[in-house]
């Protein structure tokens, strides 16, 4: 934090704007931090409240634009293509269909609070085919929900940040090392973790072609589709035949599925 200031300070609004922007399109930068550090600045008149809340607010919305539309024209592939890029993806996707599916278009309201959301919700938007005038005015108010706050909070609280900055500045190096080692044990441990969870995943697979065979033999297997109900609303296509479970729903209805038979499982 110590180090943030005085950055913050020489470069002003325009690094803010261009920190938000870039964590909103996907990229690991702690934009919220900034946005709190800004606060205490603009509590001491070093930074101007209006431009910072403004710029920031438009730059969310532009990358989240973009997120939207590449959602609204290529659907699940985007969702997809963020599922190979990112750690843990798959689960911020179903907490956001989760989101969705209990508080609708509102969800977008504070999906930037949590961590991974706020770059999925704005895609999911674009699959679930949200009119684009909904999904600017919630996304929009979501953003200008999440700036307040986070300067807000700086304002409020910048005499202990100066606080911490100044206890940050007595270990120097030694701590900014340290905490760089926990971030990076994290995400070689999640890493690690997802690829041995896919390795195993990988071992129990069948395709496309060989359950057709399967199918046309007359042999089906009992198929259970595990698709969000948001899902199956984007893409109600679905396997002839197959047993619609959405995942919440598994644990309470297994026992619908045959023990003499094999079970192919599949979701989006």
């Amino acid at each position: 934090m110590d180090e943030m200031m005085p950055f913050l300070v020489a470069h002003g609004e325009l690094v803010l704007t261009a920190v938000v922007f870039l964590e909103q399109l996907g990229l690991p930068l702690p934009s919220m931090f900034f946005l709190v550090a800004a606060g205490a600045l603009i509590g001491t008149g070093q930074l101007s409240g209006g431009w910072v809340v403004s710029l920031t607010i438009v730059a969310a919305l532009i990358a989240d634009s973009l997120w939207y539309e590449l959602g609204r024209h290529y659907g699940n592939r985007v969702l997809g293509w963020l599922c190979k890029i990112s750690i843990e993806p798959d689960t911020c996707v179903r907490q956001t269909e989760q989101m969705y599916h209990r508080h609708g278009v509102r969800a977008l309201l504070l999906s930037k609070f949590v961590p991974g959301l706020g770059t999925v919700a704005p895609p999911l938007a674009g699959v679930f085919k949200l009119s684009r005038w909904r999904f600017l005015i919630y996304d929009g108010l979501g953003a200008a929900i999440w700036v307040g706050v986070s300067v807000g909070l700086g304002h409020v609280f910048s005499d202990q940040l100066e606080l911490v900055a100044g206890y940050a500045a007595q270990f120097g190096l030694t701590a900014g090392i340290g905490f760089a080692a926990v971030i990076l044990i994290y995400i070689l441990y999640k890493f690690t973790h997802r690829q041995l969870l896919l390795r195993r995943l990988r071992g129990g697979r069948i395709s496309v072609d060989e359950l057709k065979e399967l199918m046309d033999s007359g042999q089906a297997p009992v198929i259970v589709d595990l698709r969000h109900a948001l899902d199956v609303e984007a893409e109600p296509h679905g396997i002839p035949g197959a047993l619609w479970m959405p995942p919440e729903e598994f644990l309470e209805r297994h026992g619908e599925l045959p023990r003499d038979k094999d079970v192919i499982l599949y979701c989006s």
